[in-house]
Parts: C-alpha cells; structure tokens; sequence
C-alpha cells in the first residue's frame, strides 16, 4: 500500500533570498536541489503526494523540469502563484495525477480538508474535521491565532515547517492525537 505525504510551496525557481535564505539556502538552485533530493529520499515511485500549492514562480520551463524529477503520484491544490499557464503545464505532467482547488479525505473517523490557506474546519477545538495546510510560510506547524493560541485541527505541512521534505500522513496525524491528548 502506498505511503500518503504532504507538502506545499515548494517554490521552484522562486529566486528570492527571502524565500531560500529564509530556509537556509545559498540560492534558489541549492534550494530546488536539496528540496528534489530530500524529496526522493522520503516518497518512493508509487507513494501519493499531496502539494498544496505553490510548486514554482518565475521560470515555468526549469519549474516543469523539476517537477518531473519528484517522486509519487502528485495530487496538486491550486496555490497563490499556481497560475491558469502553470495549472495547464502540471496537467500535462506525466507524474501529477490531479490538479484541483482542494481536497477532502477520510481517515478512519477524521475527515480531512486539504488547501492552499489555512481554513477554520470546527468549532472550538474539535478534532473530527482537520484542515491541512500550506501558504503561511510558517516555521511552526500548529496554526496561531493573533493571540499566540494554537489551533490544533489545523496543521501547516508546508516546506518551511518540514525541513524541505514532505510529510508523512500518519506522522501528521500521531503529532494532532499528541498535541489534543
């Protein structure tokens, strides 16, 4: 049975030192290398990849090219930058299975709403609908309200948060169980 991951804003070819400096980079090529090998080193050929948003900017051509290099089967949710040229080039990618404005799956007795922004999925603190999330560039996975309070239904599975390498689903889930005990 195949492994589920997620990710987002991956940013290919965004070359903009707040982008890979923030990360950790000497440049935008480090960052697509390092981000394409950690990538590979996680996701085999048959695991499901969940992108929520924001695969690359700038050079659509060299973007393409790294998107074939991944690993998986990429389901990809539309992003901020993830424009109608882009939307149309990863539908002619021969590893993207999937380009859509979100998705929905269930796990067990959880369901789970994947998108590119953060989305208020529950009342309170219930945990029965869980939004997974990208966009928010954020080093923390938990999102914050403007108070400094976590919101643990919502968990940002974006490059930034992950050391550059997508994120296991059952790993995701462990850390929510941990963090609403």
């Amino acid at each position: 049975m195949p492994n589920i991951w997620l990710t987002s804003d991956t940013h290919f070819c965004h070359d903009r030192d707040f982008v890979w400096d923030a990360r950790g980079f000497k440049n935008v090529h480090e960052m697509n290398e390092a981000i394409i090998e950690r990538w590979n080193k996680v996701v085999g050929k048959d695991d499901i990849v969940y992108h929520l948003g924001d695969v690359m900017l700038m050079d659509n051509i060299e973007g393409l090219k790294l998107l074939k290099s991944l690993k998986g089967k990429i389901y990809i949710a539309y992003g901020n930058h993830d424009t109608e040229a882009r939307v149309r080039l990863y539908d002619n990618c021969y590893n993207v299975a999937n380009v859509s404005m979100g998705y929905r799956l269930s796990e067990g007795k959880k369901t789970l709403v994947l998108t590119h922004y953060p989305t208020i999925t529950a009342n309170g603190e219930d945990t029965r609908t869980l939004n997974l999330f990208g966009h928010t560039h954020q080093k923390t996975n938990f999102f914050k309200n403007e108070d400094g309070t976590e919101r643990k239904y919502m968990y940002h599975v974006g490059m930034d948060s992950h050391d550059c390498t997508p994120v296991n689903l059952e790993d995701i889930l462990a850390e929510i169980a941990k963090a609403n005990k």
